[in-house]
């Protein structure tokens, strides 16, 4: 996670294709002012095409919408995007945990089943 990036935008074959800004503020119902406003807040920094132009991946999208639901509800723009950055981080602590909880029982059962 880097300063300029602090949703480590994840560049899998799920996120493709990249959006421009005007059909990604579409599809977001949302406007073109509403994505630089994100990117202000360090939400999410668009992608950069051969051109040059700028691009929003799938989950570029995802996360601007959830910032978009808070905003609609009132919430500050940059308290929202704070809310979807502790989310994500949350959603990404609790994967880990998952895993390693896992790979723990994984390893405590072949322990037991070794021992006997």
């Amino acid at each position: 996670m880097t300063s300029d990036n602090p949703l480590n935008d994840r560049l899998d074959d799920d996120d493709y294709p990249a959006y421009t800004m005007g059909r990604a503020a579409e599809m977001l119902g949302a406007t073109p002012a509403f994505l630089r406003a994100l990117g202000e807040a360090r939400l999410i920094t668009p992608l950069r095409s051969e051109g040059g132009h700028r691009r929003y991946s799938r989950y570029q999208l995802r996360i601007a919408a959830r910032a978009r639901e808070l905003v609609d509800k009132g919430t500050p723009i940059e308290a929202a995007c704070r809310i979807v950055i502790l989310e994500d981080q949350l959603e990404e602590a609790q994967r880990i945990n998952a895993e390693y909880r896992r790979a723990a029982a994984e390893s405590a059962d072949r322990a037991g089943s070794g021992s006997a």
